[in-house]
């Protein structure tokens, strides 16, 4: 078989459509046993486990919030690939919403505690807050109303970030949550 520099999808699948249920069941396993985001990503696919957000959490608290007491670095790209990696595997709203109000959150509060003031962080959480509240006013009442409360708490702790964090965070509530809600 000819070797490309670049293997795509298509060779993937070419070798893929060779194998048996036992093989293709040893290469998942295969697969599973390489990572944990491997694992993480199929546990959620399939419903597996008590709370399929936990590593996707943890993630996004190592990467967001790092202990930098200890030298960690901060990687929003990282922390926010883990959401993008749920989207990829399950992808349902609550479960994003969740992710991203929690993302929120933790970054809202290492700013806090660390006094943390970058200026590419904060527009990274204004974003991310924006992309929340998108998807957090399709949920069922009950669970958007929750989620909501967690967002207005989270633009109260910005309130004394520089860079107009908070106030930006209102203008965006008010443009996806009307006063009725």
């Amino acid at each position: 078989m000819k070797k490309t520099a670049k293997p795509s999808w298509v060779d993937i699948k070419k070798h893929l459509s060779k194998f048996d249920r036992s093989g293709l069941l040893a290469l998942v396993q295969d697969l599973y046993a390489a990572s944990k985001e491997n694992q993480a990503f199929l546990n959620a696919r399939f419903s597996l486990g008590d709370d399929l957000l936990r590593p996707y959490k943890r993630t996004i608290v190592r990467w967001i919030c790092p202990d930098v007491s200890r030298g960690q670095d901060v990687s929003v790209a990282t922390a926010k690939k883990a959401i993008s990696d749920y989207k990829k595997a399950v992808g349902r709203a609550e479960g994003l919403s969740e992710l991203m109000v929690f993302y929120c959150e933790r970054a809202a509060g290492f700013c806090a505690d660390i006094g943390l003031e970058e200026e590419s962080f904060f527009l990274a959480l204004v974003r991310m807050y924006e992309q929340a509240l998108k998807v957090t006013v399709g949920l069922q009442h009950d669970e958007r109303d929750r989620l909501l409360t967690r967002l207005d708490e989270v633009c109260c702790v910005c309130g004394s970030f520089g860079y107009g964090v908070s106030d930006e965070m209102r203008v965006l509530f008010s443009k996806y949550v009307s006063d009725e809600d």
